[in-house]
C-alpha cells in the first residue's frame, strides 16, 4: 500500500521553497511565543494551556494540516502532472494511502513536536499539559491530513476552503460555539488530552470514546473517498 516513489515526490513537494517557509514559520511562531510568555509570565500551567490550546491545537495544527494535505495532491491535479503519475502502473488506493502517510508525517513534525516543546518551554510539562497537547495535536494531525488531502481531490481552491474551514470552523466556531464543538477536530483530540492532563485544566465537549470513533471515521471515510475522487479522475482522463 506504500509507495517510495509516490511518497518521495510528495515530501519533494511538499518541502519546496515556498511551502516549506510557511511550515517552518508557524511553529517558530509558536516557539517564540511561548518564550516569551514564559519570561514574561514565568511558570503558569493555566497560561500554558491557554497558549497550547489557544494558539497550538486552534491555530497552528489545522493551518499546518491545510498546508500538507492539499499540498500533497491539490497541485497536481490543478497543473494536470498527476496525469503522468496515474499513467504508471500503481494503484490508485495506493497513490492515496501515500500521499496521506507523508500528509500524516509532516503535519505532526512541524505541529505535535514544536508544541510538545512549547510546551516544556512554558512550564516543563508540569501536569503532563506539554504532552496532553502534543497527543492532541498529533491525533488532529491524522484527521486534518485526511480531510484536507480530500479536499485537494474535489476542488482547485481547495487551500482557499482550507483556511476558511480552519479559521473559521476549528479556531472560532469550534473553540466558541456549543453546538458546533461537539463537529470539532480540535474538541475530539481534545478528549485524548485530557485523558493524558492531570489536574483538570485541559477539557473538552466531546466523551473519549466518542471522540475516538470520530477520528477514526473522519480519517477512514475521507481516505476512502479521496479513492474514489482519484479513480473517477483516472477514468475521466482516460476516457
Amino acid at each position: 500500500m506504500y509507495n517510495s516513489t509516490v511518497a518521495r515526490l510528495t515530501y519533494r513537494a511538499l518541502l519546496g521553497r515556498r511551502r516549506a517557509l510557511i511550515l517552518f514559520a508557524l511553529p517558530a511562531l509558536l516557539l517564540l511565543i511561548a518564550l516569551l510568555v514564559r519570561t514574561l509570565t514565568g511558570v503558569d500551567d493555566q497560561v500554558t494551556a491557554n497558549v497550547l490550546g489557544g494558539f497550538a491545537l486552534a491555530t497552528m495544527v489545522p493551518l499546518i494540516g491545510v498546508i500538507a494535505g492539499t499540498g500533497a495532491i491539490g497541485p497536481e491535479i490543478d497543473d494536470g502532472s498527476i496525469v503522468y503519475l496515474l499513467a504508471k502502473p500503481v494503484k490508485r488506493p495506493t497513490i492515496i494511502f501515500t500521499k496521506l502517510v507523508v500528509a500524516i508525517g509532516v503535519t505532526i513534525a512541524f505541529s505535535a513536536v514544536p508544541t510538545l516543546l512549547a510546551g516544556y518551554l512554558l512550564g516543563g510539562n508540569s501536569q503532563q499539559i506539554a504532552t496532553a497537547y502534543a497527543v492532541a495535536a498529533a491525533a488532529a494531525s491524522v484527521a486534518y491530513a485526511a480531510l484536507f488531502l480530500l479536499l485537494g481531490t474535489l476542488t482547485r481552491h481547495a487551500v482557499v476552503v482550507g483556511l476558511v474551514y480552519a479559521l473559521v470552523w476549528e479556531s472560532l466556531f469550534g473553540s466558541l460555539v456549543p453546538g458546533a464543538k461537539a463537529l470539532s477536530v480540535q474538541q475530539w483530540a481534545l478528549a485524548l488530552a485530557q485523558k493524558v492532563a492531570e489536574g483538570g485544566l485541559v477539557t473538552s465537549d466531546v466523551g473519549l470514546p466518542t471522540a475516538v470513533a470520530l477520528l477514526a471515521a473522519v480519517t477512514i471515510g475521507a481516505t476512502v473517498y479521496a479513492g474514489q475522487k482519484l479513480r473517477a479522475l483516472t477514468l475521466a482522463g482516460e476516457e
